[in-house]
């Protein structure tokens, strides 16, 4: 299980500050997959680096149980001057994974070829995208965190994309962000809306989606 307790982000603006999450709840069962529902700007990405451990909130906490991935394809904690290589390699040290067989997988499947010899900081966007959910699936995790966005590059790198995530692990808890409908309802067994910092409980997927219509 996983437990989002009472959290509160605020963030210094020009002024004061902005109260992004006020109080937000959530349980994850293991097994569920739950979409998270909400505008652009509502603190959906926010929360999922909270959750993730890449954020801390003002106020409140996250209690754990089981072992949760970083937001897949977050790309923040790169070191820039440090190869794709060497970047992996530390990975597997935090981690205890065999580098070997990481660096398999991680070659297989982001396809980067010899850029994997070069510095990150020279990577495009894409590229580093490709690295960092490459790195996201290498090491499992019993729930991954995943933004909608994640999705990127060619149709083919989508697909795999997708296989990786809703098919092999399709035993594992996923909390997915996202503002899109569709998406929620192809990927989801289970809904909640963000709204001006609360977090929205539904009674089904088609119930949030109803609910989130309603707000737009």
């Amino acid at each position: 299980m996983l437990r989002c307790v009472s959290i509160v982000k605020e963030f210094h603006v020009k002024g004061g500050r902005r109260r992004v999450l006020n109080g937000v709840n959530l349980v994850v069962q293991r097994g569920e997959r739950v979409g998270i529902l909400g505008h652009n700007g509502a603190g959906k990405s926010t929360l999922l680096r909270i959750i993730g451990g890449v954020d801390l909130p003002t106020s409140g906490f996250i209690a754990r149980d089981m072992s949760v991935s970083w937001p897949l394809a977050f790309t923040g904690a790169f070191q820039g001057s440090l190869s794709g290589l060497d970047n992996l390699r530390f990975i597997c040290r935090i981690y205890e994974r065999n580098y070997e067989h990481t660096r398999q997988f991680v070659d297989d499947f982001a396809e980067l070829g010899s850029q994997l010899l070069e510095p990150v900081k020279n990577y495009s966007s894409g590229m580093r995208a490709r690295l960092a959910f490459a790195l996201s699936l290498a090491i499992e995790f019993d729930c991954y965190l995943i933004d909608e966005v994640i999705m990127v590059g060619d149709a083919r790198f989508a697909e795999r994309c997708n296989h990786e995530l809703f098919e092999k692990r399709a035993d594992r808890s996923l909390i997915i962000v996202s503002h899109s409908m569709e998406f929620v309802k192809e990927t989801c067994n289970r809904c909640t809306i963000l709204q001006n910092g609360k977090m929205i409980e539904c009674q089904s997927v088609q119930d949030g989606i109803d609910i989130y219509n309603d707000f737009k």
